[in-house]
């Protein structure tokens, strides 16, 4: 039990850190608006994107969250970063930009595994 506790902090912990803080952080900068627009998505979609982002990471790490917001935060997020891949290797190829949130992906995937282990009726 207490292997997949530290295992949950720590994958969710940094899911909150890569997808809830960086975002809060630097969404309004030129270069991730420029990121946004390489990609071809209209300029609100990256307010749009980051307030899900952090709201899904909040949840994510407040440990009184419902457990069904909890679900739709990991499932968000999946699609998030399966969406990112794909983007970004329809715009620029098969490279790491295309692969990192595939990694991301894995960390999450990691985290709602431990999430489960520690919450069976979840």
């Amino acid at each position: 039990m207490k292997k997949h506790r530290i295992i949950f902090w720590i994958t969710t912990i940094l899911i909150f850190l890569f997808e809830g803080v960086m975002p809060a952080l630097t969404s309004q900068t030129e270069l991730a608006k420029e990121g946004i627009r390489h990609l071809g998505y209209p300029p609100y979609f990256g307010m749009l994107i980051t307030v899900f982002k952090v709201l899904g990471a909040l949840v994510l790490i407040i440990p009184a969250a419902p457990k069904r917001l909890k679900e739709w935060a990991y499932a968000g997020f999946t699609f998030n970063f399966l969406s990112a891949s794909v983007s970004h290797a329809a715009v620029d190829g098969f490279d790491f930009q295309a692969i990192f949130p595939l990694i991301v992906l894995g960390i999450l995937m990691l985290s709602y595994a431990s999430y489960h282990k520690l919450n069976p009726g979840a």
